[in-house]
């Protein structure tokens, strides 16, 4: 075991190392307070001067992330965030939580991750740990990162460490944090690996190490995958049971009971948040590359893909059962995030729902007590929006209203009450009403 391992080590061990983490987004942020609220320091990078400034005055943009916590740390002297990617030097852990989204023909892109990279290799200082945790598809660690790392002659393993640990976060759960998350560890070498593993181990409830980078970046594809799939089933089925008269909601209540061999998920107005509609397609780009068809992969993605065009089209036809056309209809939406009580709106489904009624000459506002506007979408360039708020008067201004996010702080039967008709991708309004129709 060489030097530079048992001295990372012991600077971890001891508490001593400081750690970069690049990208204070809903991945890197919370890590920071995970390793701060552990004893560690940290410096965040991010290119985003606004979020910058935010941070380095003890303000928080994510809710789940107390501002009142971060300033705490700031006094300490324990985090900065900084612009400035010069400061790298100046850290033993380098942790890349950067965007891994699709381009506009849905293939990946690794830009934010290859440009970091790239910044990271001029800034390296002999001895450390570099680890990526944005999603992406397996290889990329060992493709794409090491070569650009290694350019310079230094040896993984040798001159500094690189490993890939997944990110795991699920915003707004109040029950599976960071650190309460096992994490999972794949490095270059062994030794990579092995400092890897001690890191995450002093933040952590558990490490699961696993034989290399590319195992570890499968993992992650296997766990979102797994979700897509499931609920591409379930929304297929809601679709056909609709037909048949049959309440899918019921449906899975009822199979829940099984004991065994059942999970229960549920449908909706199609998928949100980075991962799960992201990682169907960087699996399905991937296995290009070894000539294998993912067909079950992307029908999967393409049903959840389409289910905001089938909310849509469930509000035309009950509009035009109430005599009233989707062309100059008011319509309300309710909750802009991607899931529950939590400010997160990418890849929500209501942007797509707001883009596709505003197509068909709808004027579409939307409320959100968690969001208080939208805008700047590289999909939705024309969207800028503002939360209207909700009242009595409000909600009868509109043809039709849609529960896109089931929010807990809505009053569901205040809302189906004072509205003319009530478009429920949710299950919220449990009992049946006649304004009330399930999409």
């Amino acid at each position: 075991m060489s030097e530079k391992v048992l001295f990372l080590e012991k600077r971890i061990k001891s508490k001593e190392a400081r750690i970069g983490i690049i990208g204070m987004g809903y991945v890197g942020l919370p890590l920071v307070k995970t390793f701060l609220s552990t004893g560690f320091s940290v410096i965040g990078f991010d290119i985003d001067e606004k979020k910058v400034k935010m941070l380095n005055r003890g303000h928080s943009y994510i809710k789940h992330v107390p501002a009142e916590e971060m300033k705490s740390h700031i006094k300490k002297k324990k985090f900065q965030a900084t612009t400035d990617f010069g400061n790298l030097k100046k850290v033993d852990v380098v942790i890349i939580c950067v965007p891994t989204p699709l381009d506009p023909h849905k293939n990946p892109d690794l830009s934010f991750v290859l440009n970091t990279t790239e910044v990271i290799a001029k800034n390296m200082k002999k001895g450390q740990l570099v680890v990526l945790e944005s999603t992406t598809y397996p290889g990329t660690t060992e493709e794409k990162m090491l070569p650009i790392l290694e350019a310079k002659g230094w040896k993984a393993g040798k001159d500094f460490f690189l490993a890939y640990s997944p990110e795991r976060e699920n915003p707004g759960d109040k029950v599976y944090t960071t650190a309460n998350i096992p994490k999972i560890v794949g490095g270059i070498t062994g030794d990579c690996r092995r400092v890897a593993k001690t890191l995450y181990n002093h933040i952590v409830i558990a490490t699961i190490p696993v034989s290399s980078p590319r195992t570890a970046e499968a993992t992650k594809l296997l766990e979102n995958i797994f979700r897509s799939v499931n609920i591409a089933l379930v929304n297929d089925m809601k679709m056909i049971f609709e037909r048949m008269g049959i309440d899918i909601w019921e449906v899975i209540e009822a199979a829940s009971t099984k004991p065994f061999g059942f999970m229960p998920f549920y449908p909706g107005p199609g998928y949100g948040g980075h991962c799960i509609p992201v990682d169907p397609f960087y699996l399905a780009w991937k296995a290009r590359e070894v000539d294998y068809p993912t067909r079950f992969i992307e029908l999967a993605g393409e049903i959840n893909t389409l289910m905001p065009y089938y909310v849509v089209s469930k509000a035309i036809e009950a509009l035009n059962e109430r005599g009233k056309a989707i062309k100059g209809a008011r319509v309300l939406i309710l909750g802009i995030t991607y899931k529950e009580d939590v400010d997160d709106q990418r890849e929500s489904p209501s942007l797509k729902i707001i883009s596709l009624l505003r197509e068909k000459g709808a004027m579409v506002s939307y409320n959100d007590p968690y969001a208080t506007q939208s805008s700047g979408y590289r999909d939705y360039p024309g969207l800028k929006l503002k939360s209207v708020s909700l009242s009595e008067r409000k909600l009868k201004e509109f043809d039709a209203v849609i529960i896109s996010t089931a929010h807990t702080d809505y009053d569901y039967e205040w809302i189906v009450k004072n509205s003319s008709l009530v478009i429920d991708t949710r299950n919220a309004v449990k009992k049946k009403r006649k304004n009330v129709v399930k999409a």
